[in-house]
């Protein structure tokens, strides 16, 4: 396992800018390309979300460990330990955990729009959430990685429930609808996806000396950022659709 000192803070910020720079200047190119470079599947036209999340009826009897945080379940997560001293947190390590799981059913709905026959905008704004959520999953990997810490897969939001997921019975709707319905069913879902984004930070940052490390703290506010101004347009495309 690997164990950082409050001397490693200072090496790391450089590392975690330049990756959000990155991340920042994938987005720039989006205009041009809707590539896909993470391993998160492409599901395919009118398939039915297999291994969707379980209901929170299920997560209620199955014995697994929740965290602090109410509407946050994890399920075969590793219990965290981190070195005396350390500048991170449990919380700050379940956030991370967590928001790779959140981030990947994001992924999943987008991939959904090529084949649902949705319109260019929502296709763009998609492929758009598409690029951004899969860069920070990456990011968010290598910083687990980095604290010693269980990086979750891309598929691990099958296993977890967080504010703003999905339900089974959604992702099956949402992969059913077609063009106009798809849109609207999309835009709507995906702004309370967000949402509930918004609402894990906000969680982290009320927890006792969570979100302090420079790299979660910016990571953070960037989700916030992005996620709140997406919201934003979202909500313009779903009353341009009315």
């Amino acid at each position: 396992m690997m164990h950082f000192s409050q001397d490693d803070a200072d090496r790391r910020p450089r590392r975690a800018r330049t990756a959000l720079l990155a991340v920042t200047a994938l987005l720039l190119l989006l205009g041009a390309c809707a590539g896909r470079g993470s391993a998160i599947a492409t599901p395919a036209a009118s398939t039915t979300a297999a291994g969707a999340p379980p209901s929170q009826g299920e997560d209620a009897h199955a014995g697994h460990d929740a965290d602090a945080h109410a509407g946050h379940v994890m399920h075969d997560l590793p219990p965290v330990t981190l070195p005396a001293g350390s500048l991170v947190t449990e919380a700050d390590v379940r956030f991370m955990q967590m928001m790779i799981g959140h981030h990947a059913q994001a992924v999943y709905m987008t991939r959904l729009a090529e084949h649902a026959g949705a319109s260019d905008r929502v296709l763009k704004l998609a492929q758009k959430i598409d690029l951004s959520q899969a860069g920070e999953i990456a990011l968010m990997q290598g910083w687990l990685v980095d604290y010693g810490q269980h990086a979750p897969d891309t598929d691990s939001w099958r296993r977890m429930s967080m504010p703003g997921m999905l339900t089974a019975a959604q992702l099956e709707q949402l992969s059913a609808a077609r063009g106009r319905d798809f849109d609207r069913l999309f835009l709507r879902l995906m702004i309370a996806h967000h949402e509930g984004a918004i609402q894990m930070v906000a969680d982290l940052l009320k927890s006792p000396r969570a979100g302090q490390e420079v790299d979660i703290n910016v990571l953070a506010n960037e989700i916030e950022a992005a996620q709140l101004a997406e919201i934003e347009l979202m909500w313009q495309m779903l009353a341009e659709l009315r």
